[in-house]
């Protein structure tokens, strides 16, 4: 199957190039103009729901600094003031945010209190909720005219770090309509206001004069989603995009070493093994793939060394969680698979996924399994993982990206309330070991927490980590100070520029 769409592809593949250079080249041409010089990107995915902040589109309106949030993190995931500008925490349930004074949202309107209150409301009655806030519940009120209460069911040290999400951005009340609906369209409080959605090709930002902070150095944005990692690749090789995303490791050779970036993100290429249903329910059936995979081979066959084998669910970017782990014990002994069919699936938009799944199948064939492969475009394929219609599940996951604690990561992936359970794992020993992590306060007692809880879950085998990927951005000569963020939530800022007379 996957072979046989790669085939179907590939002429669509070597053509998309060229229609997009001349798409991107059009769109510089049309609008750049004398109020400067604006910046062209290649976007990874598309939006997947019209991009409403309550989604993972929230990171595309991050990455292009339209939405805020009353929270930023530091390099070492620390908070640090943005929408707020301070916080106390007032109990264990109860903490203080100081609203910043002198916002304007795009629309025109003041940032008020009520603004917070009714942003952050709407996130906790979304359904399905923002991953950040799996396992919380949370009430926001106001406390007079420039502070929000932020009230918690259970004890929870990481709230300033949860409303760094993107998926809480603070949007003006213009955004949101009686159905749940939001519009983030001129909503923001970003140095970038959003003008237009073009459904899932592209959008279009400009600057925001009237920023609170200081001021965009770009006359705007010019969002292209481009899922197809030959055609991105090839619109930073030509010049038709300025910033370029998750460029493939099969492209990198063929673009100049001083236009591509690397660096190493919390992100895991792991395999969800399904534990309700199927073959997978077997113990000894998962112990038997976790023993099959060779990840030095996926490692240095699919990412040509540009990655790091995983020891565990935390890679290299959390540069403490080596320090705590110890090897696992009393771990499940495999048994002979003995021709048993099992159906192994992935998404094209990141383009390794296909390769690594070509290579997992030769593995646990040779282990002994008969395997059906089951490849698509993730928007048409999240919804039947997430139901647990796959056996096995091959998924690039950020393990830190909602609160730069992996703590939320870990359970929306593997509680048994989970809200991105592929796993469709339900064990108490895991339960409970999340659920120990997630009221301690930061530091080492957390820390060693985290990695028990991750040694609970690699104990049941619902998810076999593979490799830790690595960020390779592009970025043509004539760009200056895009952000290279490992957790992704940033790219085009108010600090990026273009430099018009660069040869690029």
């Amino acid at each position: 199957m996957l072979r046989r769409s790669l085939r179907l592809s590939l002429p669509v593949a070597l053509a998309t190039p060229l229609l997009l250079a001349g798409c991107f080249d059009e769109q510089r041409e049309s609008t750049s103009s004398e109020t400067g010089e604006r910046i062209s990107v290649a976007m990874l995915q598309p939006p997947r729901s019209g991009l409403t902040p309550l989604s993972d589109d929230a990171f595309k309106l991050s990455r292009w600094s339209t939405a805020e949030t009353l929270i930023r993190l530091d390099a070492s995931s620390d908070p640090q003031p943005f929408l707020a500008t301070e916080w106390e925490q007032l109990d264990a349930n109860t903490w203080r945010f100081v609203v910043r004074d002198g916002v304007e949202f795009h629309d025109g309107t003041p940032l008020t209190v009520q603004d917070v209150v009714n942003s952050l409301t709407a996130a906790t009655q979304a359904a399905p909720k923002p991953r950040i806030l799996d396992g919380v519940n949370m009430t926001i009120e106001a406390d007079g005219n420039n502070a929000v209460i932020v009230r918690t069911e259970k004890a929870d040290p990481l709230i300033p770090n949860r409303l760094s999400s993107p998926q809480l951005a603070i949007l003006a009340a213009s955004a949101y309509d009686e159905d749940g609906r939001v519009n983030p369209i001129e909503a923001g409080t970003g140095p970038f206001v959003l003008k237009e959605i073009n459904g899932t090709t592209s959008a279009r930002l400009d600057r925001f004069d009237d920023y609170w902070g200081e001021p965009a150095t770009v006359a705007g944005i010019d969002a292209d989603y481009v899922p197809d990692g030959t055609a991105r690749a090839a619109s930073l090789r030509t010049g038709a995009a300025d910033v370029v995303e998750a460029i493939p490791v099969s492209q990198v050779a063929l673009l100049d070493p001083e236009l591509v970036f690397e660096v190493p993100m919390p992100r895991t290429n792991t395999l969800y093994l399904n534990t309700e249903s199927g073959p997978m329910s077997d113990p000894g059936l998962r112990a038997a793939a976790r023993e099959a995979i060779d990840r030095p081979a996926i490692v240095n066959t699919v990412y040509e060394g540009r990655a790091d084998i995983a020891e565990g669910l935390l890679g290299p970017a959390l540069a403490w969680a080596s320090n705590y782990r110890t090897p696992i014990e009393d771990r499940t002994a495999p048994t002979d698979p003995n021709g048993t069919e099992i159906t192994l699936a992935t998404f094209t938009d990141r383009a390794e996924l296909p390769e690594v799944a070509v290579l997992l199948e030769q593995q646990l064939t040779q282990a002994g399994f008969s395997v059906n492969q089951e490849v698509r475009e993730y928007a048409h394929i999240e919804a039947d993982a997430l139901a647990g219609e796959f056996d096995a599940f091959i998924l690039s996951r950020a393990t830190v990206l909602d609160s730069g604690d992996p703590v939320a990561y870990m359970f929306s992936d593997f509680a048994c309330a989970g809200s991105f359970n592929i796993a469709q794992l339900c064990d108490p020993a895991v339960d409970e070991a999340l659920a120990k992590a997630a009221v301690l306060p930061t530091g080492d007692e957390r820390r060693q927490a985290i990695i028990d809880a991750e040694a609970a879950i690699l104990r049941t085998d619902a998810a076999i980590p593979m490799l830790h990927e690595r960020v390779i951005q592009g970025e043509s000569a004539r760009v200056t100070n895009a952000e290279r963020d490992p957790r992704e939530r940033m790219l085009i800022t108010e600090k990026t520029s273009i430099d018009a007379d660069s040869d690029s």
